[in-house]
Parts: C-alpha cells; sequence; structure tokens
C-alpha cells in the first residue's frame, strides 16, 4: 500500500514544448481574462496517474518501476481536438480516446497498483477522460459560463507523438518535472 505522508507525485504525457508553450499562452488568457490561475501551477500535461503522496526517500525505488514500465510501452501518438469541459469549473483542450492512450493509462494504473501500491480509487469509479487542463476549479461558475461561451466553439488542434513518460512533483508551490522516462523505442 502507498504511503499516507510524502510529497505528491504524479504521472503523465507532456507535449513537446512549442505545443506547450502554445497551451501556456491559454492558460494565461484564461487566468487574465477570467481569474483561473491554478491550471498555471503545472506544465501542459494528459494525467495518466493521479496525484498520489510518496516518500521523498523511496522517490529512487519510484523513478525504478516507472523506467521499468515505460521500457514496456511504445511511443503514444495523442490528438487534441477542440475544447470541452467539466462544468461548471474545468476548461480543458480535448483529446482523442485512441486505443494506445487509453491502453497506456490502464497499463499504468494496473502497474502501479501492482508494484508499488497507488491507488486512483476515484479513477476506478469513472472512465478515465484524457485532456488538458486550461481553466482549473478556481474558476467562479459566473466566469465559467463567460469563459466556456468563448471557448466551446472555439478550434483547437493538434497532434504529436510521446517518446517520453513524466513523473511530476510538488514543490509546494507549483508542479515541476521530477523525471522523464524513455518509452520503447520503435527501430529494433
Amino acid at each position: 500500500m502507498a504511503q499516507a505522508t510524502g510529497d505528491s507525485f504524479f504521472v503523465a504525457l507532456l507535449p513537446p514544448q512549442p505545443l506547450q508553450d502554445e497551451i501556456t499562452a491559454i492558460k494565461q488568457e484564461v487566468w487574465q481574462r477570467f481569474g483561473s490561475k491554478a491550471a498555471l501551477k503545472s506544465p501542459p500535461h494528459i494525467t495518466l496517474q493521479p496525484p498520489f503522496l510518496w516518500p521523498p526517500s523511496e522517490a529512487t525505488r519510484l523513478e525504478h518501476h516507472l523506467e521499468a514500465f515505460a521500457r514496456t510501452q511504445p511511443a503514444v501518438p495523442v490528438q487534441l481536438q477542440g475544447y470541452s469541459a467539466f462544468a461548471p469549473r474545468v476548461i480543458y483542450i480535448d483529446v482523442v480516446q485512441t486505443a494506445q492512450l487509453m491502453a497506456v493509462q490502464a497499463a499504468i494504473a494496473a502497474y502501479l497498483e501492482k508494484n508499488c501500491g497507488i491507488v486512483d480509487r476515484v479513477g476506478k469509479t469513472r472512465p478515465f477522460t484524457p485532456h488538458v487542463t486550461v481553466g482549473f476549479r478556481d474558476l467562479s461558475p459566473a466566469a465559467f459560463r463567460q469563459a466556456w461561451a468563448e471557448f466551446e466553439p472555439r478550434p483547437f488542434a493538434a497532434e504529436f507523438v510521446t517518446q517520453t513518460l513524466t513523473l511530476l512533483r510538488h514543490d509546494g508551490h507549483v508542479w515541476q518535472i521530477f523525471s522523464d522516462f524513455p518509452l520503447k523505442s520503435s527501430t529494433p
């Protein structure tokens, strides 16, 4: 069983840096125009394993497990298409639920539960909805309605292939990249 105390970590797929910069500019727009700043506390990402507590003294063991897992997984093609929402507080860039993406999320959840005792209890009760948050829970319901009226029809499309799995750690203020793990190479 995972420890009840420790540092907060989560596992994600990150877009390439130019796309991260483009999405961060959208997050800044949401903050400046609608007052939602919380999405700026992490780099743009698709969460595969939501935040969990892990003892800092055991970080190397966690990294070892994630490295071993990543070596078994192929690179993941990702398609971003339009905007969606978890009303009345969260606006996000929608991620197409491809077979590869859904499979890697299910595989990492099972792997971390079996090998590290990390369990996403909420995730076990609802389907995985991959997304890239641009307006977070600090978006008031009134600001959400105003922002959603603008973002719902706004186009957004991007595609990339993720070559790495990323472990992020909360430093007490923001989420920082802690480690990257290369996915299995597509070349022999």
